[in-house]
């Protein structure tokens, strides 16, 4: 059999598996040990063991628990609400002001936590009702808690990010750097349109009312500090690492350090808190890390018969294409497997073919990091089957059906895309902010 047929064979494989339920680390892991042993007979039971031994000796992978542990424990210590509250008051004047503030709200819970599903718990738990109550268009604030939650996976410190730094055998770093101002630059995007959509058709966004928006200068500003919080953690965290003061982990440290001492200090950390934060956090962290054993061991059979090569070859070499060609195929691939797969699940299936072969093309890897990034929030959103999509529908109000989800959506994917081109056309919109502190 032709290493061609085997690579197509194993995909056929894995994706049968996972439409049959199993989950995606049993998939992945089961396909790629059983190739392993039937390619290089008792030799390949290595393979899985060596991948094993690779993962637990990744140092930078004492992050992924530590920023995880970071974002639930403010998260249930009650500290989003209190972002929120400040963002209601302060942008309330404002058309569509509340839109606004949740996405400024998603930024901060983006910069705490890693996670889109903590975005998303967050705003459909506390910003979405809040505004229903207020007359906003719910079809409007439903597609704004779904774009915000998305960036989740991009802004620093994103997991998602993480785990493509492990598979691609890239700086955790410099891809957090890198995801930074595109995150920023999405966010911004949102703004404008809600704030245009919401100047043309005043009635999708009402501002507060007076008698909640006129509140003493003294009451305004004594609740600037519930954003001092996620500010300080953020500056140590981050701010530390960039001035190369702390290591990456020393960072994630840092910050699940702080985190903690906020909610003390708030008087806020209990043994319930504590315990459902420990709960979470194990449950996520064993997951990713079986999800990255898996992967590795995939992305070595891979590289064991060498699929990148056959695949290039394909693309150049047969069918003439060139490598923005190629670049384009691969993205639209991700859109079209982010209808049926979520973000880890995508990752681990073609990462060991498509890193490798963007090197070979002779694009950046980190570069191309944020790409995969931008375009899993894309796919997201994506009917049928988008993971946003679900996750909204089992969070909403009753009001909202599923319908009114599916027609929330079309206005941000359409920002997002403009994101992703941006990002394309000028990679320095990714790669500035890496070159400037890497290169000191």
């Amino acid at each position: 059999m032709s290493y061609e047929a085997i690579a197509i064979l194993m995909f056929a494989s894995m994706l049968l598996m996972l439409l049959t339920g199993q989950r995606v680390f049993a998939a992945i892991g089961i396909v790629s040990t059983v190739a392993a042993l039937l390619l290089w007979g008792e030799g390949g039971v290595e393979m899985p063991f060596t991948a094993a031994f690779k993962l637990f000796k990744w140092y930078p992978l004492l992050t992924l628990p530590l920023f995880i542990y970071m974002g639930y424990i403010l998260s249930e210590s009650g500290i989003a609400d209190d972002l929120y509250r400040m963002f209601h008051v302060w942008f309330g004047g404002l058309k569509g002001g509340l839109a606004v503030g949740t996405i400024g709200l998603m930024v901060v819970i983006s910069a705490m936590n890693g996670l889109s599903v903590a975005g998303m718990a967050i705003g459909a738990t506390i910003a979405l009702p809040e505004m229903l109550r207020r007359g906003y268009d719910k079809i409007m604030i439903t597609g704004v808690v779904q774009a915000g939650s998305s960036l989740g996976i991009l802004v620093p410190p994103s997991v998602v990010l993480v785990l493509y730094g492990m598979i691609a055998r890239e700086s955790v770093g410099k891809l957090w750097l890198a995801g930074a101002l595109p995150g920023l630059m999405m966010a911004a995007l949102f703004i404008i349109y809600i704030v245009i959509r919401c100047r043309v058709q005043p009635h999708l966004g009402p501002t507060v009312s007076e008698a909640e928006r006129n509140l003493p200068m003294a009451e305004k500003l004594r609740l600037l500090r519930a954003g001092i919080i996620p500010f300080l953690i953020f500056f140590f965290m981050t701010g530390l690492f960039v001035m190369g003061i702390t290591s990456l982990v020393e960072s994630s440290a840092v910050g699940a350090t702080a985190a903690t001492l906020a909610a003390l200090v708030k008087r806020r950390l209990n043994r319930k808190v504590l315990e459902e934060t420990v709960r979470k956090t194990l449950g996520i962290s064993c997951m990713f890390m079986w999800i990255i054993l898996a992967a590795l061991c995939f992305g070595a059979v891979f590289d064991g018969i060498g699929a990148a090569r056959a695949i290039e070859t394909l693309f150049v070499t047969r069918w003439n294409l060139t490598p923005w060609e190629v670049l384009i195929m691969m993205q639209l691939s991700y859109l079209f497997m982010g209808m049926f797969l979520d973000d880890t699940a995508m990752l681990v299936i073609v990462a060991p073919l498509y890193v490798p072969l963007v090197k070979i093309l002779g694009f950046d890897p980190v570069w191309y990091g944020v790409l995969y990034t931008i375009t899993c929030q894309i796919a997201y959103m994506t009917p049928p089957f988008g993971y946003n999509l679900f996750l909204m529908r089992a969070m909403a109000p009753p009001e909202i059906t599923l319908v009114d989800i599916y027609r929330s959506i079309t206005p941000f994917v359409l920002v997002m895309i403009i994101a992703l081109i941006l990002v394309m056309v000028f990679p320095q919109i990714a790669l500035w902010l890496p070159g400037q502190i890497y290169t000191r």
